[in-house]
């Protein structure tokens, strides 16, 4: 049996943060990181389109928060201890500087998450973490104040151990033959696949600001949209996906939205129209697209509303305005099904987070046994959000480990 003061579980991007933390603030513990596949870090690379989007220029930890649908109460404290600016400042003392883009993610000045994985991998070799690949977790047990843990390469003991390997289905199971609880895990983070003759022919398009209502639910969310080949993707899509993940899970990912493509009231947007009738009465309707929407989606909505490519303002019946003030304001899409989001899958789930003390990130039933990252029922919207949990988590796991 190899035995190590700390070991790590998975060699991802909580796991490498927490690593060198310990090792950097006590030389004298030996620490382990142990990772099943051939490289760690995969999701680190492929984040952001493989640019690493390391976190989200927002600075008020009430406001950071929100952006979780999971974790929101819990991570509050946390935020307060470590957060974003703190991430920036890591990160510059040790060579690599950050960017704010002008929607608030945060990329390495490189533009390449190369730059992210360097800086870990060359830390964690500065303060001799020892990085084990293909070692697979198969049971971990604790005898005499000591873990044990069973791998596909050998045996192995701890003082302490930190888990971090994301949505894992086999390390859960392991977690949960420790006495953990885990909340079913569901998908997060999608987008809507929709079938529909109105933005069938129009993929690529943008409507930069929308609100979206789930039906039958009180889920609501407003921003970007943009229709694709299979449906509806963007900021406003992702956001209900998050927060509705375990709704929209219980659903089977079938269910109906309604959009507001001009954030005006129906009533509102009918007193526009009307007065359109009057002062462009010999124009198309058609061809006068209104509410900065773009083109193709307002030619879409206006076929949409028995409205010819012909007819003039000055020819609209009352139906035909109320109908077009309709596709407008309220119009309603069936969702079914979805697909996942880039290479960036998000899962709704994990270690309950009544079972953590979120002071310490270490496990409330079995003393010394940490957690970081997407190993716990924490999970956030797209932006950069995923990452702070993990670097907040592991940072303050690695603290309370050397104590």
């Amino acid at each position: 049996m190899i035995r190590k003061d700390v070991i790590i579980i998975g060699g991802g991007a909580a796991g490498f943060f927490a690593a060198i933390n310990i090792a950097e603030q006590n030389s004298k513990l030996k620490v382990t990181i142990l990772e099943r596949s051939k490289e760690g870090l995969q999701k680190v690379k492929v984040s952001g389109g493989g640019r690493c989007n390391v976190s989200h220029a927002e600075f008020i930890p009430q406001e950071l928060v929100q952006n979780y649908p999971r974790g929101e109460k819990e991570l509050l404290g946390p935020f307060h201890q470590f957060m974003t600016g703190d991430t920036i400042e890591w990160f510059e003392k040790r060579g690599v500087e950050l960017k704010i883009e002008e929607d608030g993610r945060m990329f390495p000045v490189s533009n390449s998450s190369q730059t992210i994985i360097d800086c870990f991998l060359n830390e964690a070799k500065k303060y001799g973490v020892d990085v084990l690949y293909n070692h697979i977790v198969k049971s971990i047990s604790k005898k005499k104040g000591w873990f044990q843990i069973e791998t596909s390469e050998g045996l192995f003991s701890a003082e302490k151990i930190l888990v971090a390997t994301g949505s894992n289905l086999k390390i859960w199971k392991v977690l949960e033959d420790l006495g953990h609880t885990i909340s079913q895990p569901v998908p997060s983070l999608f987008t809507f696949n929709i079938e529909d003759e109105r933005i069938k022919d129009i993929p690529g398009v943008v409507a930069q600001h929308v609100e979206i209502s789930v039906l039958e639910t009180d889920l609501f969310s407003e921003g970007p949209l943009l229709i694709t080949h299979w449906g509806m993707s963007a900021p406003s899509i992702l956001k209900l996906s998050a927060f509705g993940a375990l709704q929209l899970a219980k659903r089977d990912y079938k269910f109906q939205i309604k959009i507001n493509f001009i954030r005006k009231s129906f009533e509102d947007c009918l007193e526009v129209l009307k007065t359109s009738k009057q002062d462009l009465a010999k124009k198309t309707v058609f061809k006068s697209t209104h509410f900065d929407l773009p083109k193709r989606l307002w030619h879409q909505l206006v076929l949409a509303s028995n409205i010819s490519e012909d007819t003039r303002w000055a020819d609209l019946n009352k139906v035909q305005l109320e109908v077009l003030a309709s596709q407008l304001t309220q119009a309603v899409f069936k969702v079914n099904g979805k697909s996942t989001f880039k290479e960036e899958f998000v899962t709704a789930g994990g270690v309950d987070l009544k079972e953590v003390n979120f002071k310490t990130f270490e496990s409330k039933l079995v003393e010394n046994l940490y957690f970081a990252g997407e190993v716990l029922n924490i999970d956030a919207v797209t932006g950069g959000f995923n990452f702070q949990n993990a670097w907040t988590g592991a940072f303050i796991a690695a603290k309370n480990i050397i104590k």
